[in-house]
């Protein structure tokens, strides 16, 4: 199971990201977590400091800005 994690504070971008993320998780056929994290301690103490933010595994993939679903898919196939 891959764990994504969309860390944002609520904004239109970060909702985008978390709907991005679930669209290629969906199309994908994945088996992921998906977990939104809006807690800007939690933020802070993973080392966040521009949002919105894609992290998968625990590692940091996008940050402050919103890729497309198909940059999304790539991250999540391993070919970014």
């Amino acid at each position: 199971m891959v764990l994504i994690e969309v860390f944002g504070t609520g904004c239109v971008k970060c909702r985008r990201m978390l709907k991005n993320v679930e669209i290629a998780v969906r199309d994908l056929k994945i088996d992921a977590d998906v977990h939104k994290i809006e807690d800007l301690d939690a933020m802070i103490d993973r080392g966040v400091m521009l949002t919105p933010a894609l992290y998968v595994d625990g590692e940091a993939k996008v940050v402050g800005h919103v890729p497309c679903v198909e940059d999304i898919k790539q991250i999540l196939l391993g070919e970014k």
